[in-house]
């Protein structure tokens, strides 16, 4: 029986065991229809075109882990951003932690997507947002059909919040192989602000595969910075749905950091529904062995004035594989749009691969559309003049990759994940060096 066959015969089994209202079993079972007809995604899709999942999907997975682990917080402390103080939401083998976890319902929510799904005072909620900005694609519909657990966010209008958010999912290795499939809806309030961390972590050597589905819609006025660290074992592969609504003079900025992993596919979709709005991406990849690393992004002008800055930076050694497929759509009537794209590689191998797609699709007259890429090596005078001035080949290398990826850097708001991101690459990069230049 293959993976496809196998979800298919799980379905009824796991309906029957979830409490839902009808109007969330009734978007499930839609979404069911819809990957049962479809299945996974393959090469011969053009979305899918440099990416195939081939090799993940003959795992024998277990679409419901039922074993339980115990996992200490000296098991898994050093995933947490441990030097701020946070809220937490913790699953371990898609199951909620309470031990790990600092949830909380003052003033904001900070809990549980079962909770939502079952209980009546999160309806209104439910009914206004689930569901509502995601695509009925492969692994969406995937995702939505088995849809019980992640995080649920809803902070309300004028509220800043104090400290950020951990959304982290830990995967034991209780199975042979495991699929997850978390779902985040976040709901961000009139002139509200969040900060939000997001990790997936295998603690095993054995196969893991996440779908994970992410909701994100922010009122007028509202600022959200979302952070993604990707830096997982090489036996555990990460398709990401990111789907992003954003109301007039709204700022959303996604940070992507992808370090690790199998096959990781980052699907990255912002809609602009009203006027003035910022929509940010960015991020930094440094892959190697046979690692794969695809970034799907899509920002959607539709309303006039409102701007996108994309900056993507990669780093590729060894016979590793980089995608980067950016989309930038602007309607007739979206005018005054202000858009950029960057996409700036490095192959440090010349077994190294990078597939680069940059697309405009532009059907307003009045706006100031630019995109770039590049693909390259690092500079050997640069290299070479270092090394005159006393600094080791290894290091100057190092060095000049650091300053490389700084651009995206220089953004990160939260100091604390700056300082993590910093060493992480320090650790690819496989220097004693510090960067705090």
């Amino acid at each position: 029986m293959d993976l496809k066959e196998k979800i298919v015969s799980s379905y009824v089994a796991f309906e029957d065991g979830v409490n839902i209202n009808s109007d969330v079993h009734e978007i499930r079972s839609k979404a069911f229809q819809n990957f049962e007809k479809v299945g996974f995604p393959n090469k011969k899709m053009e979305a899918w075109k440099y990416t195939s999942l081939n090799s993940i999907l003959k795992e024998d997975y277990s679409i419901f882990p039922d074993k339980e682990h115990a996992v200490t917080l000296a098991d898994v402390k050093k995933y947490f951003i441990h030097d701020i103080d946070s809220y937490k939401v913790i699953f371990i083998d898609g199951k909620y932690s309470s031990f790990l976890s600092e949830t909380t319902h003052d003033t904001i929510d900070v809990c549980l997507m079962s909770s939502a799904l079952t209980k009546s005072k999160y309806k209104p909620v439910i009914e206004n947002y689930f569901n509502k900005a995601a695509k009925e694609d492969n692994m969406t519909s995937l995702n939505t059909a088995f849809t019980k657990e992640g995080a649920y966010i809803n902070i309300p209008r004028n509220v800043e919040v104090e400290k950020p958010i951990q959304i982290i999912n830990f995967t034991t290795g209780s199975e042979a192989a495991t699929m997850v499939q978390p779902r985040n809806l976040i709901v961000v309030g009139q002139n509200a602000h969040v900060q939000i961390i997001e990790r997936h972590q295998s603690l095993t050597e054995t196969a893991v595969f996440t779908n994970s589905v992410t909701e994100i819609f922010a009122d007028r006025h509202a600022t959200v910075d979302y952070y993604k660290i990707q830096n997982d074992q090489v036996t555990a592969s990460l398709v990401d749905n990111t789907y992003i609504e954003q109301q007039s003079e709204s700022t959303v900025s996604v940070h992507t950091f992808s370090f690790g992993g199998n096959i990781t596919r980052n699907n990255l979709n912002f809609f602009q529904k009203g006027e003035h709005v910022n929509s940010i991406l960015k991020g930094i990849t440094i892959i190697e062995g046979k690692q794969h690393v695809d970034h799907h992004t899509l920002v959607h002008h539709i309303e006039p004035n409102c701007e996108s800055h994309q900056d993507y930076k990669g780093i590729y050694d060894e016979r590793s594989t980089g995608v980067f497929n950016g989309k930038v759509i602007v309607e007739k009537e979206a005018q005054k749009t202000n858009a950029y794209q960057q996409n700036n590689n490095v192959l440090v191998s010349d077994r190294a691969t990078i597939n680069a797609k940059p697309q405009l699709e532009i059907f307003a007259d009045d706006v100031k559309c630019s995109h770039g890429c590049t693909i390259g090596q690092l500079d050997e005078q640069a290299l070479f003049y270092m090394q005159q001035r006393g600094i080791p080949k290894k290091e100057a290398r190092a060095l000049l990759m650091y300053a490389f990826a700084n651009t995206v850097l220089e953004s990160v708001k939260i100091p604390e994940v700056k300082a993590r991101i910093t060493k992480l690459i320090a650790s690819k990069l496989n220097v004693n060096i510090g960067f705090d230049i």
